[in-house]
């Protein structure tokens, strides 16, 4: 079969021949590959040797690789660079690719080699690696049916097979609803606040609808534009409408009916396999452990921080009402921030925008991680992309190759919202080869107009750093078991990395080495990069309430408390009265387009970001305490970074600290502590 997807690729670094797939090619690609892993499989189960670790652990690992690569290239560019045809494939694979995992999760002569050699794995000489990998292969059997009789495996196939069309449904109506709505404004005085650069785009945007004036979307670098800055309030609230409106309208794009079909299959799922909840379920096999801890975080947290966002929100009340406003509504909030942050800090993020071209911001995460690990990254225009936009680096380390970087960053109609870090190969070791990963990091960031290159907002650059961070724990992967290699690690550890980087951005020095005009080279005037690194807790007791309320959502959603006679809105309303600031928007529920633990993989774990904090800054404050680029600190995170998870993640940090975190480096970091109240609020 000439199918460039089961041929070898013949390409620099076995790179993945974009140039060559059709979509035509994935179907036959992965049925062929299915047969070729369930052969892989049987010869498994078939054979005549006692069960051990090399003949049964470390063969099921290196099974199907074949197979993970194409469902990786595929369902990556379903997020990437999608279209209807691909959706509709996508509902079509998904269910296929559940069941053959199913096929191998419930294959009882499997699990039966496999718990052997669990039972007597204290009588094997095995590195801690190989216990990791034996300990996860077990589970992963026990935790997905292996042990339930015949007829409720049947049940779990079913469910299985619902879950994986739902989460691509969801995703399908997300994007349908993002990409179906645009604002339209034909009066430029409607565009009063607005930065010119900001009007530009949104020109060239209603210029490629063929429409007269501006045009604004739902797409995170049209629209925040709007909400900061935009004097004209009904414009304001037409945007925020339509955000919180997104696949929540009487349509046929609707998630509620979607997500109430996901959450109820997953508590029956739980409950099939032994567990109270989806939560209990998922929580297991996460540093936190259990629903109540991570419960007793976000309380604790929300405790600290909501004095504080209360009076933060009174002082914008306090600007509204000099301006006629006297209830404040969300979609307000945005525009008054940033008219205090000027105020306050005498800069917009706006301002600064010139300053920070994705070019310089690129080579800035470049430098940050050649003097932490000595990477270095080359541009390689002969290696295939999936779009023109796309950009391919080599990453070297002392001259040898050690991954490629694929970066991606501009919105698309294609192209989900956000920003994710992905992989197209994994890091791992085969017949005596260090196979090294290719990752991917995708951003939504303003493309260049006219004469100006791509421009970043600062919190725009946080994000790079961010993505950047999730790349760099990719690539610095050095593990035997790709299941095991970075960052294939606990979920509420997974964003150590990414936030740690974002550190970075509000260091003085290392600030002034890239923030400089796109057009004349001057540096950002030293008193401004003064002023960003004072302002990086503007705010923080807002956003951190806003964190709060995402996970307290997620929590309870999957700790079934959504009953069946209250609709999504009404229970949103519920579950976020403690962390609601502002009045509720009629007709909304941000559930219906919260793709992070619908389709994605936080469901349970959006407490992760903050548990992660604690983390990061705990991190991140012995780097200041011995030198940001200190070469014996950094050479121990990157050694935590590389191991993924071949030991348990306490134990990698314990190993790079010398002891637990402390959640006091977050609030000092954050400014949540008590005494600095006041401070904070004037």
């Amino acid at each position: 079969m000439n199918n460039p997807l089961l041929n070898v690729y013949g390409t620099p670094f076995d790179s993945v021949p974009f140039d060559k797939i059709q979509l035509s090619d994935y179907l036959p690609a992965i049925e062929q590959a299915m047969d070729e892993a369930k052969a892989e499989i049987d010869s498994i189960t078939a054979s005549k040797e006692a069960p051990g670790f090399a003949n049964t652990i470390a063969r099921l690992e290196q099974s199907g690789r074949k197979l993970g690569r194409i469902a990786e290239i595929f369902f990556n560019l379903d997020s990437a660079e999608t279209s209807d045809a691909m959706q509709d494939l996508a509902q079509k694979l998904s269910p296929m690719l559940a069941a053959f995992s199913n096929d191998i999760q419930l294959n009882e002569a499997l699990f039966e080699r496999v718990k052997q050699v669990y039972e007597q794995a204290n009588n094997d000489n095995l590195s801690t690696e190989e216990w990791r990998l034996l300990d996860k292969t077990y589970k992963g059997f026990a935790r997905n049916g292996a042990l339930l009789n015949d007829s409720d495996k049947e049940i779990l196939r079913e469910i299985d097979r619902q879950l994986a069309e739902l989460k691509v449904q969801f995703s399908k109506n997300v994007l349908q609803e993002t990409n179906a709505y645009f604002l339209h404004v034909e009066d430029e005085r409607d565009l009063e606040g607005l930065p010119p650069s900001i009007k530009a785009m949104a020109a060239a945007e209603a210029a490629e609808r063929e429409l007269p004036g501006w045009v604004f979307t739902l797409q995170f670098p049209s629209m925040t534009p709007l909400l900061k800055y935009a004097k004209n309030r009904d414009l304001r609230r037409q945007i925020s409408l339509a955000a919180g409106k997104r696949a929540y309208k009487d349509n046929d794009f609707n998630n509620a009916g979607v997500v109430r079909k996901l959450v109820d299959l997953r508590h029956r799922r739980a409950q099939l396999l032994g567990y109270a909840n989806h939560a209990s379920f998922v929580l297991e096999e996460r540093m936190a452990a259990n629903p109540n801890a991570v419960l007793d975080f976000l309380s604790e947290l929300l405790l600290k921080a909501k004095p504080f966002a209360i009076k933060e929100v009174q002082g914008l009340q306090e600007m509204a009402r000099k301006e006629g406003i006297e209830a404040m509504m969300p979609y307000d909030h945005a525009y008054y921030a940033e008219q205090q942050r000027e105020q306050r800090f005498s800069f917009s993020e706006e301002e600064l925008k010139p300053y920070f071209s994705l070019e310089n911001v690129l080579n800035a995460a470049f430098d940050a991680a050649n003097k932490l690990y000595g990477l270095t990254f080359s541009l390689r225009n002969d290696i295939a992309v999936y779009h023109p936009e796309v950009q391919v680096y080599e990453v070297l380390e002392a001259g040898e190759h050690k991954a490629l970087l694929y970066a991606d960053f501009h919105p698309r109609k294609g192209k989900r919202p956000g920003a994710w870090m992905t992989s197209f190969q994994g890091q791992c070791r085969i017949e005596g080869k260090n196979l090294r990963p290719h990752v991917s990091i995708v951003c939504n960031f303003s493309r260049p107009t006219g004469e100006a290159p791509s421009l970043l907002t600062f919190t725009e650059v946080t994000t790079l750093f961010h993505e950047f961070g999730h790349a760099l724990h990719g690539i610095l992967a050095d593990t035997t078991y790709e299941s095991l290699a970075s960052p294939n690690v606990y979920w509420d550890f997974v964003e150590l990395p990414s936030q740690f980087m974002e550190n970075f951005c509000y260091e003085k020095e290392f600030l002034r080495s890239f923030a400089k005009h796109y057009q004349t080279g001057e540096p950002l005037d030293g008193d401004k990069i003064d002023k960003i690194i004072a302002a990086a807790n503007f705010m923080e007791g807002y956003q951190t309430l806003r964190q709060l309320s995402f996970g307290l959502l997620d929590m309870a959603y999957h700790t079934n408390q959504w009953t069946k006679e209250v609709d999504m809105e009404q229970f949103e309303l519920a579950t976020l009265q403690d962390t609601r600031l502002y009045p509720h928007l009629p007709d909304t529920a941000l559930s219906a387009s919260f793709s992070h633990i619908f389709p994605g993989g936080y469901s349970s774990g959006y407490y992760s970001y903050k548990w992660a904090e604690v983390l990061d800054a705990d991190a991140f404050e012995l780097f200041k305490e011995k030198g940001i680029f200190n070469k014996d600190v950094a050479d121990k995170f990157k050694t935590l970074l590389s191991k993924g998870g071949t030991e348990d993640p306490m134990t990698l940090y314990v190993d790079f600290r010398g002891r637990k975190p402390h959640v006091e480096a977050l609030l000092k970091r954050a400014g949540l502590i008590a005494d600095s109240l006041t401070e904070n609020a004037e």
